[in-house]
This record gives structure tokens, C-alpha cells and sequence, in this order.
């Protein structure tokens, strides 16, 4: 049994199975771990932007210099360009994943044809990434509410 924070269990063939990700390896499901840093990389990226450009004078360690809002900012813009153009941020990149396409089908579930998951579903997943409370609430198969609701998975590369 799984708690909330882990995704709880994912039945038959691991987190992702229900989605058509393989289990290990290239295009499974991104461990928590992973995406943590990534979004780390993609912060502090976002926070030495703020605070080189939109400082206003202000003095002190780069993370004191920066507005927090202007910080945001800089990230939903940094999200929806990189993952709606090429499927993932600067972190997403560093850290070896990317942003797909992924959902249920009557069908079964989609297949991954390596693109883009696209600007309709960047912006979804941008807007509720920068809301907070979906990106930390997850599914069973590790997709925050976010991916979930844009149609979008987090994989490995």
C-alpha cells in the first residue's frame, strides 16, 4: 500500500502501466526525486534572471534580489516555451527527462510520437504548475493533477 505523497498503488505493471509507460528505462514514468531537481535547476535559473534584469537596485545574495512574482513569471514563461515547443524545461533537460503526451484513449493508451506535447497543453499544465497545489497532488501513476489535467506525462529520457 502506498500513502497519498507516493501516488498510492498503480495496480498491475507499476506506476505509469496504466498509461502505456514501460516500467524502467527510457520513457517510464520520472521518479519524484528526479523531478524535484529539475524543478530546482528551473527555479534557480528563473530566481538569477530575476534577480540580474529586475533587481531595482537592490542589494544582497541573488535570492534576496529577485521578486518573487517577476521569479514566477520568468518560469511560466520558461515552461510554456520549452515544454510546449520542445517537450521540456532547461532542468527537464539537465536531469534527463522530457514532457509528453500521454492519456487514455477509448483506443488504449496514447502512443509516444516524441513531440511536442503543444502550446494548448503547455499553457493548461503552466497555469496549474504555477497554482502549486496540483503539481504536489499526484495520481497512481506519479502524474501531478497538473500533467493529468493537460494530458501530460513526465518521463525519462
Amino acid at each position: 500500500m502506498g500513502s497519498w505523497l507516493e501516488g498510492g498503488p498503480s495496480g498491475e505493471g507499476g506506476r505509469g502501466a496504466r498509461l502505456g509507460l514501460p516500467a524502467q528505462g527510457p520513457g517510464s514514468a520520472a521518479t519524484i526525486g528526479r523531478r524535484a531537481v529539475a524543478l530546482v535547476v528551473d527555479w534557480t535559473l528563473c530566481l538569477l534572471l530575476a534577480s540580474a534584469f529586475f533587481a531595482g537596485g537592490a542589494t544582497g545574495p541573488f535570492w534576496q534580489r529577485a521578486d518573487g512574482m517577476v521569479t514566477l513569471a520568468i518560469f511560466a514563461v520558461e515552461n510554456l516555451v520549452l515544454v510546449g515547443t520542445v517537450g521540456f524545461t532547461v532542468g527537464h533537460r539537465l536531469l534527463g527527462l522530457r514532457v509528453r503526451r500521454a492519456g487514455a484513449t477509448p483506443e488504449g493508451p496514447l502512443a509516444d510520437d516524441g513531440r511536442a506535447p503543444g502550446f494548448g497543453r503547455g499553457a493548461l499544465r503552466t497555469f496549474l504548475l504555477c497554482l502549486v497545489i496540483p503539481a504536489v497532488v499526484w495520481d497512481a501513476d506519479g502524474r501531478g493533477l497538473h500533467d493529468r489535467a493537460a494530458g501530460t506525462a513526465i518521463v525519462r529520457r
